[in-house]
C-alpha cells in the first residue's frame, strides 16, 4: 500500500505525517505538490497540518482550490481513504468532502496543549484498530479549531455514528472546559458517510513517541494496515 503526504504552501507537518506512515507502520510513502494533477498511485491520502496558503480569507479556503485537491476529490468520490489533520481537517471542510466547517476558537485564542478524546466511532477505515469509548492523548495547535454545523447536521452526524472523536476530560465525560476551542457538542473529528475520509483537529502524528507524552496517535495508523489485508 501507498500512502499520499500533500504539501501546501504553509503546509509544517507534512514531513511528520511522511515519517509516521516510514518508520512507525513501514508503509511507502510519497510526498504530493499542491500544484500537480498526479497523485502518483496512490491508495491512501494524507492532508497535513500547517496553515496552507497564509490562512489567508479563511483556514483551508484557498488551498481547497489547489490543482492536487481536483485528484483528492476524485480519490475520495470513488472510495479512497482521505484523512485530513487540523488544516487537512479545514481544508477537507471547505472542499466538501466532509461536513461542517472550522471557525476562530471561541476565545479568540491559539491553543498548543494536549487533549483528551473520547473514540466514538471505530467503524472508519483510521479507526478500525481502537477500541470504541477508548481515551487517546494527542495535542492540539490551532487557532481556528471550533468544529461547527447547524443543527440537523450534527444531529444526523450523531445519528449516522460520523462523530469520530470527542474531547472530553480525563474520566470520559465531553465537559466545557475539556473542549479547548469551543466546538459544538465537543466534537474533535468526523467522517463522510462511509467511513472513508476522516477529519481531526488533533495532532496523531505527534502522538507516535513516548518522548512526545503520547503514542495514542498509532492507531490512526495502525488501522491503515487493515488494508494491506483486504
Amino acid at each position: 500500500m501507498k500512502v499520499g503526504v500533500v504539501t501546501f504552501p504553509g503546509s509544517n507537518c507534512d514531513e511528520d505525517a511522511l515519517l509516521a506512515i516510514r518508520e512507525h507502520v513501514h508503509l511507502e510513502a510519497v510526498p504530493l505538490w499542491h500544484k500537480d494533477h498526479d497523485l502518483q498511485g496512490v491508495d491512501v491520502v494524507i492532508l497535513p497540518g500547517g496553515f496552507s496558503y497564509g490562512d489567508y480569507l479563511r483556514a483551508g479556503a484557498i488551498a481547497r482550490f489547489a490543482p492536487i485537491m481536483q485528484e483528492i476529490a476524485a480519490h475520495a468520490k470513488r472510495g479512497g481513504p482521505v484523512i485530513g489533520i487540523c488544516n487537512g481537517f479545514q481544508i477537507a471542510c471547505e472542499a466538501g468532502l466532509l461536513p461542517g466547517g472550522l471557525l476562530r476558537n471561541d476565545h479568540l485564542q491559539f491553543r498548543s496543549m494536549p487533549v483528551t478524546l473520547r473514540v466514538e466511532s471505530t467503524a472508519t477505515v483510521f479507526t478500525r484498530e481502537a477500541s470504541a469509548g477508548a481515551l487517546l492523548t494527542m495535542p492540539i495547535a490551532h487557532g481556528d479549531g471550533r468544529y461547527s454545523a447547524d443543527a440537523a447536521t450534527l444531529d444526523r452526524l450523531e445519528g449516522e455514528g460520523q462523530v469520530v472523536f470527542r474531547y472530553v476530560d480525563a474520566t470520559g465525560h465531553p465537559t466545557s472546559a475539556a473542549n479547548p476551542n469551543g466546538s459544538l457538542r465537543n466534537i474533535a473529528g468526523v467522517s463522510n458517510a462511509s467511513g472513508t475520509v476522516v477529519g481531526l483537529m488533533p495532532h496523531p502524528e505527534r502522538a507516535l513517541d513516548p518522548l512526545l507524552g503520547s503514542t495514542d496517535g498509532l492507531v490512526l495508523f495502525r488501522s491503515l494496515l487493515a488494508l494491506t489485508k483486504a
